[in-house]
């Protein structure tokens, strides 16, 4: 028995399908590291297959693209926001840990809590949108089917469902939500698959669309691949979730896989949903009733599973993420406490937003707001991770969680001001250059004719920022080259993991296949 081995508990597992995951975001050890590659790249393509994913793709229709300007928008905006994730996948099996809480690395261990915003921000929406468009589904099937009312009252009580669905699956943990999407990711894309080909006879690939959202072509062209950007974009924070079971020899691949994954899922699930809005009588008007109307009546019944099961999906990776970064950063939170706490929240946005609020304005803006705050942190940690080579020291990540001082990550009081100078100003810069009306204004939309310039300046501006500071004072931007060991306890804690180099071998692709 190696050393590894031995330093892992007899006791079962602790996460098994159908069994309550009692792993929060602490080190994950080697022996217990039970996913593979694979198994990466099916969650996040099943991911997209839900409502909530899909009329994503029927922003660049609403916003007045033809068919082939939405296509090629889409495409380029799917593969930079998916250039952005992959590498952040390659950090979880090296950390043991999900993506927030291995940003401690570059941002320092209490600084990582920006990256636990960030994931709550994401998460939050992400499910209010997931349950939202899941619970029209239903309640629209329901009524070409059966003659159903349609009404808000029948709309609550689909949301409830939903989300009680979600919330259960969420609440089990990793292996259950990982088993549920190996399902779920071949089923609905199936379904969706058979719409299209439905379609196919109706479809005029020479659709020129409306009028022009930002009153030009190219404005609303570059709005439109943004908007696309930011769906992979937005996995990113959510990455290591799911890489972190993986082992340390399989990082790579696992990076790669699930690249392919979200590439492959963002681009099929928002190529329907362009495809579907272009045969809608009112391209503005709401997607999935319009959906529901547009297709054979027999169709409904899978539009009904499509509606429940991939919202279930969909929100179960936003709640289970968002649960862990909470449980890390409320010491006394357990994650499935947490994960309670962040679904009643996000439910009651989601009858906010479709009984009270314009849903679909709040959607455009929150994915400008995604790609504002999301991107300049994703582009300090990939370049961090390039800059150590892949190297970490897991025990020190984990000090805030065991209430600890000290370590490698330590930097000033936990914060690493630097990767913070790189983080918010540019952040500050695309809020002001945001052009997504009608809610999401900058008093700096204009500079460029219109131009929503708020991602690309906001990556830009932190690649250089941090850029200048890795050439210039690499010693106090990145972490100690030897790492102290974690300093006095202020409250007692939990044992630290032992270090990488003592109990993660590094495995060969093979015997990770």
């Amino acid at each position: 028995m190696t050393a590894a081995s031995a330093s892992v508990p007899a006791r079962a597992a602790l996460d098994e399908v159908g069994r309550v995951e009692t792993r929060g975001v602490d080190y994950i050890p080697p022996g217990e590291r039970n996913s593979t590659p694979k198994e990466t790249g099916i969650v996040f393509f099943g991911a997209q297959m839900c409502f909530g994913i899909i009329v994503l793709g029927s922003l660049p229709i609403v916003f007045g693209l033809g068919w082939w300007a939405a296509f090629s928008a889409i495409s380029i905006g799917t593969a930079v926001g998916t250039l952005l994730f992959g590498p952040v996948a390659a950090v979880g099996p090296r950390t043991g840990t999900n993506s927030a809480v291995s940003s401690g690395a570059f941002f320092g261990v209490v600084g990582r809590v920006v990256g636990s915003v960030v994931v709550l921000f994401i998460a939050i929406g992400f499910y209010a949108l997931a349950v939202w468009t899941g619970g029209q589904a239903v309640v629209a099937g329901g009524h070409r089917l059966f003659g159903m009312p349609e009404g808000n009252f029948e709309l609550a009580i689909a949301f409830a469902v939903i989300g009680a669905i979600t919330v259960m699956v969420a609440l089990v943990g990793h292996a259950t939500v990982v088993v549920a999407q190996k399902v779920l990711a071949p089923l609905l894309g199936v379904l969706l698959l058979i719409g299209v080909l439905i379609k196919l006879p109706d479809f005029d690939a020479g659709f020129a669309g409306g009028d022009y959202l930002l009153g030009g072509f190219w404005p609303t062209w570059i709005l439109s691949a943004v908007t696309a950007a930011g769906l992979p974009l937005s996995y990113g924070p959510f990455a290591n979730d799911y890489a972190r079971y993986l082992p340390v020899g399989a990082a790579r691949r696992g990076a790669w896989t699930a690249s392919a994954g979200v590439f492959a899922g963002c681009w099929f699930g928002m190529m329907a949903a362009a495809y579907f809005t272009t045969m809608f009588a009112d391209p503005t008007g709401d997607f999935v009733f319009g959906m529901v109307a547009g297709l054979p009546t027999w169709f409904a019944i899978p539009l009904i599973i499509v509606g429940l099961l991939g919202g279930c999906g969909q929100g179960a990776i936003a709640l289970y993420g968002s649960g862990l970064d909470t449980s890390s950063l409320i010491i006394k939170l357990k994650r499935v406490n947490a994960t309670l706490f962040i679904s009643i929240v996000s439910l009651a946005l989601v009858y906010l937003g479709a009984l009270v609020w314009n849903a679909i304005d709040l959607v455009s803006a929150f994915i400008t707001l995604l790609n504002v705050v999301t991107a300049p942190w994703l582009v300090i940690i990939i370049m961090g991770h390039l800059a150590v080579r892949g190297r970490y020291t897991p025990e020190d990540l984990q000090v805030f969680n065991a209430r600890r001082t000290g370590g490698a990550y330590w930097y000033n009081g936990g914060w690493n001001f630097y990767a913070l100078t790189a983080w918010l100003p540019p952040v500050l810069v695309g809020m002001l250059l945001a052009n997504t009306p009608p809610v999401l204004e900058g008093p700096l939309r204009n500079i460029a004719g219109g131009v929503d310039l708020s991602f690309i300046v906001s990556s830009a501006l932190s690649f250089l920022i941090y850029g200048a500071f890795l050439l210039l004072m690499p010693d106090r931007v990145l972490p100690a080259r030897s790492a102290e060991r974690v300093g006095s306890a202020v409250i007692p804690g939990p044992a630290a993991p032992p270090p990488l180099e003592a109990t993660a071998p590094v495995r060969s692709e093979a015997e990770v296949k």
